[in-house]
C-alpha cells in the first residue's frame, strides 16, 4: 500500500509498537514511531502522515488529546485508534474527537493491515481495492498486478512503485515525490535510481499492440495512464 504513504504508530507497549511498524513497512509505508504521546503528537503535527494507528493510553499525553490537537491544527491524516478500551462510550469518544476507525486489543495485525489499506482508498477516494488503469488491474489487497488478463511479477520495489501510480493514475508524479514518500527510494543514494525503476516496470507492463500505460515526461514527472485520457 501500502505508501507512499507514510504512516505514523504512536503505542507504548514496544512490543506492538515493533509488530505494527514492521507490517506497515512491509505495505510499503514509510512508518516513524513513537510510545510517547507528547513525542507523537510532535511527529503528528510536524509531517504529513496518510495513516496514523493511535493507541489512547499512552504515557505523557493521553491519545484522545494527541488526536484532539491533530485535529485542531488542520491534520487530515487518517486516525485508526487502537486500545483495549472497548465500551461504547470509548468508542464514541474515539470517532467524536475525528479518529476514522477504532480496533480494540488484541486485535490480528492481518485485520488491522486490512483496516489501513481500506483508510489508505479512503483518502484517494476509492472503495475498491483493484485499481483499474486501462486494462491493468492493481489488487492492492492480494498485490495481484495483471494487464489483459495476464499476471504481471514484481519485485518488491516495483509494486511500491507501481501502487503508487496507479492511485494517482493520470496525475503528474514527479521524482521527488517518489523520492520523499516510499520508503524504498528515500534512503538510495543513486541519483537515477527512479528512472531505473520505471523502465523496468514499463518493460513488464507494455504489450505489443497495446496503449502504452507508463509515460515519462520530461524534466517534471511520469504518468501512468491511457494516452487519449491524460493531459
Amino acid at each position: 500500500m501500502l505508501p507512499d504513504m507514510r504512516a505514523l504508530v504512536i503505542e507504548d507497549y514496544p512490543p506492538l509498537r515493533v509488530a505494527v511498524a514492521q507490517a506497515l513497512t512491509a505495505d510499503g509505508f514509510a512508518v516513524d514511531a513513537s510510545g510517547d504521546g507528547e513525542e507523537g503528537a510532535w511527529y503528528a503535527a510536524g509531517a504529513s502522515y496518510d495513516v496514523i494507528v493511535l493507541d489512547l493510553g499512552l504515557p505523557g499525553l493521553d491519545g484522545l488529546e494527541v488526536l484532539r490537537r491533530l485535529r485542531a491544527g488542520g491534520g487530515q491524516a487518517h486516525v485508526l485508534i487502537v486500545t483495549a478500551r472497548d465500551r461504547v462510550e470509548d468508542r464514541c469518544a474515539g470517532l467524536d474527537a475525528g479518529a476514522d476507525d477504532y480496533l480494540v486489543k488484541p486485535f490480528a495485525i492481518p485485520e488491522l493491515r486490512s483496516r489501513v489499506r481500506a483508510l489508505v482508498r479512503r483518502a484517494y477516494q476509492r472503495k475498491d481495492p483493484c485499481l483499474r488503469v486501462g486494462d491493468l488491474d492493481v489488487d492492492t489487497a492480494t498485490r495481484r498486478v495483471r494487464r489483459g488478463g495476464e499476471d504481471i511479477e514484481l519485485t518488491a520495489r516495483e509494486w511500491t512503485l507501481l501502487e503508487f501510480l496507479a492511485l494517482r493514475a493520470g496525475e503528474l508524479v514527479t521524482r521527488e515525490q517518489i523520492r520523499s514518500h516510499l520508503y524504498e527510494f528515500r534512503s538510495e543514494t543513486s541519483s537515477n535510481v527512479i528512472d531505473v525503476y520505471i523502465g523496468y516496470l514499463r518493460r513488464k507492463l507494455e504489450r505489443e499492440g497495446r496503449p502504452r500505460l507508463l509515460h515519462t515526461r520530461r524534466g517534471h514527472g511520469f504518468l501512468l495512464g491511457v494516452s487519449e485520457d491524460l493531459p
